[in-house]
């Protein structure tokens, strides 16, 4: 997969690794890019199609569908941090909402088109998918969800040509961890490190220097092995369940 001529439709454009996805998919010479974000938004290169889109409005993602006629790489960055305790189940559904339902109506809205030819899909996801954060433990359960979504999508749609990605930064400087006082990667290098792993054809996309020092154990786990073995269940003959 190259970025270089390439159709792309990024979701949460507007700012943050949306943005700088935008920016570095344009320095990489993509030939389109869809750049969807739930307000207007602007850009000054013509290669570049502002979307409404709110990916928890089904209206909107049909509007959005219908303005695209092809695609070869679905990225969807939008999502949303609520820190708050595991006792508040709205928050949670919030979460929910956005980071895993929203991920999946994109995705099965615009699987039509990226089965048409060699396409990927691109899930930006965090470490927290895999590793709980025990001072934002709502975020934590709504991010580990899209990575089980992420991992199925892959399996199943391997055998049409479409690759599936899931990207897993820790701390990058964004609206979502301005109040953290830590070490954090620039949406910048994070966007270059993204596509660098797609182009590599990388399952697990590791791009800043914290998630990037657990790239190889992961790589190399019993739990990376467990996916692959489970993920060859798709070419056997599913056997129906029974009730228990």
């Amino acid at each position: 997969m190259k970025i270089a001529d390439s159709t792309v439709l990024v979701t949460g454009a507007n700012r943050g690794i949306g943005k700088a996805l935008v920016e570095e998919a344009l320095r990489r010479g993509a030939k389109r890019i869809y750049a969807g974000a739930r307000q207007a938004y602007a850009h000054a290169d013509r290669r570049v199609t502002p979307l409404i889109l709110d990916i928890t409005d089904a209206e909107r993602i049909r509007a959005a569908v219908e303005k695209v006629d092809a695609l070869d790489i679905l990225i969807n960055n939008a999502g949303i941090s609520v820190q708050n305790d595991l006792s508040d189940r709205a928050a949670l559904e919030r979460l929910l909402a956005v980071n895993l339902f929203g991920t999946y109506d994109v995705t099965q809205a615009f699987l039509p088109v990226l089965t048409r030819s060699r396409t990927a899909i691109v899930n930006i996801l965090s470490l927290a998918s895999i590793a709980a954060v025990p001072f934002d433990p709502l975020y934590s359960i709504s991010k580990a969800a899209p990575f089980s979504l992420s991992q199925s999508l892959r399996a199943l749609l391997a055998g049409k040509g479409v690759s599936v990605h899931i990207v897993l930064p820790g701390p990058i400087d964004t609206d979502m961890t301005r109040g953290l006082d830590i070490p954090k990667a620039s949406p910048e290098s994070t966007a270059r490190a993204i596509f660098d792993g797609v182009e590599k054809g990388e399952e697990e996309i590791f791009p800043d220097p914290m998630s990037e020092a657990i790239a190889e154990g992961w790589r190399n786990s019993a739990l990376k092995e467990l996916e692959r073995q489970f993920a060859a269940y798709v070419d056997q003959t599913p056997v129906k369940s029974k009730a228990q």
